[in-house]
Parts: C-alpha cells; sequence; structure tokens
C-alpha cells in the first residue's frame, strides 16, 4: 500500500459516510445490508463488516435489536460556557446559564466523604488516603442529560465549617470561589485542562450515548496561593456539545 492509499474498508467507509452526511442517506434510513454493501463495493465480508464498524464507532449509525443498523439523527452542537470569572452572584456558570428564561436547564447532586485516591491526591497536593468531600453532579438541559462532574475537597480545608457540603448550607450551589471566601481562603488561580477520550459505560448510559461515544473532559483545579482546594472532572458528550470560554482581557 502506498502513502495516502487507504485501505477499502476506509474507502467503503467513506463513501457511506459522505452519503449520510450529503443526505443521500437520511437520518432513521437504514444502511446497506453488509451482503449489498459486499455487492456494490466489490468487497469481502470482513471488508463490508469493518466499514460498518467504522460508522458505529463514529456515531453515525446505530444498530437497533433484530431490526438492523439504522443512520442516527445527527444534533446541532450547542454550547457549554466555560467563564475564567465569577459573575456578580458567585452562581456557578452553569446556573448562570440557567438564570436566562429560555434555558430549562436542572441538576441533581450527591456528596459522600471518601479517601483520595493516588490520581486525586496528586491533583489536590495531598497524601494517598486522606480525607476529600465527594460530589458528583448530572446537568439536564430540557431534561436531557448533558453533563456529568466530579468535584473532591481536601476536608483538611473544608472540614467542620459551614461549606463543607457543596450544595448544602447558606453557600450551597453558590461555587467553589464564594464557598472558599466565606472560609477566608481565598482563591486565585483555575487551570483547566481539556482532553477527549471515549466515554466510559456507567458515562455513557448516564448521558444517554453508545458505546464508543467520545466525549470531552475538563480537567480543573482551584488554587489558593498556590494551594490546591478543589478538583474536578467534567465530562460532556462530543457529539452534541462544543466548550466555549469567556476569558477576560486584562
Amino acid at each position: 500500500m502506498t502513502f495516502g492509499e487507504q485501505p477499502a474498508y476506509l474507502r467503503v467507509a467513506g463513501d457511506l459516510r459522505k452519503k449520510i452526511v450529503d443526505g443521500s442517506l437520511p437520518p432513521h434510513t437504514r444502511l446497506p445490508s453488509q451482503a449489498r454493501i459486499r455487492e456494490e463495493y466489490g468487497v469481502s465480508d470482513t471488508v463490508a463488516l469493518e466499514a460498518r464498524k467504522v460508522l458505529m464507532a463514529e456515531g453515525l449509525v446505530e444498530g437497533r435489536s433484530g431490526s438492523g443498523t439504522y443512520v442516527r439523527e445527527r444534533p446541532v452542537p450547542r454550547r457549554v460556557s466555560r467563564s475564567g470569572y465569577r459573575p456578580s452572584g458567585g452562581a456557578t456558570p452553569f446556573r448562570q446559564e440557567q438564570a436566562d428564561a429560555s434555558v430549562r436547564g436542572t441538576w441533581e447532586s450527591s456528596s459522600r466523604q471518601t479517601e483520595a485516591g493516588a490520581a486525586i491526591a496528586e491533583r489536590l497536593g495531598i497524601e494517598t488516603g486522606e480525607r476529600v468531600m465527594r460530589t458528583k453532579y448530572l446537568y439536564r438541559d430540557a431534561g436531557e442529560p448533558m453533563m456529568l462532574s466530579t468535584s473532591w475537597e481536601p476536608l483538611a480545608v473544608t472540614g467542620r465549617t459551614p461549606v463543607m457540603l457543596p450544595e448544602e448550607g447558606p453557600l450551597g450551589g453558590m461555587g467553589v470561589v464564594e464557598r472558599m471566601r466565606a472560609i477566608d481562603v481565598i482563591v486565585d488561580n483555575v487551570i483547566e485542562e481539556v482532553g477527549a477520550r471515549p466515554g466510559l459505560a456507567e458515562e455513557l448510559h448516564l448521558l444517554g450515548g453508545v458505546p464508543g461515544h467520545v466525549v470531552l473532559v475538563v480537567q480543573r483545579t482551584y488554587y489558593a496561593s498556590g494551594r490546591p482546594v478543589e478538583t474536578a472532572d467534567v465530562v460532556i458528550p462530543a457529539d452534541r456539545y462544543r466548550v466555549a470560554y469567556h476569558l477576560p482581557v486584562r
């Protein structure tokens, strides 16, 4: 095979992908059967099967038990805003967006004390096994799951204070910056690293995705005078949402 020459299964997948994108195979249309692909493109059963697998991995088609493989509805990506500042009131960016009457966002959360594993301990600059408050969130837009978040806060910072539970108490839901300020911890920096990976089975189950779908992962850590005081993983389905950053110019 020379440079730039595609394997047969990618050539077949590319042609079918083009038909899906240009509307020749509209959403909910049954994908040509493996036998038809084999005949139309003059390829083996193995090549036809691999081409279908490529389209499934890309999220363009989905299998329906006992029925076949169908073209998926292609969602128009919506925006998830990330902000380098906190607007008045101290609410998180998600809650600020939900203040718009046209937006119908909801969220649910649960918190529990646990021990920090090695990776989270490293991110928080603490020893493995130290106690942290872990809070899991599921955000919805008009009832549709849109984002997951898991945060960890060292109890050495927040333990036995009014802000120990992020979503309860007088400052519940006000965001890390405001909550930490209430206990005289001044957050002065935040670092976010954005990556992509295949979604985990439990993540895709909650987000309504299918195996193989890619998710965006925002790994966020808040700092106060160089000390990490909270770290979180925000998981967003990449086929439905884009991450938009609003960064103030100083």
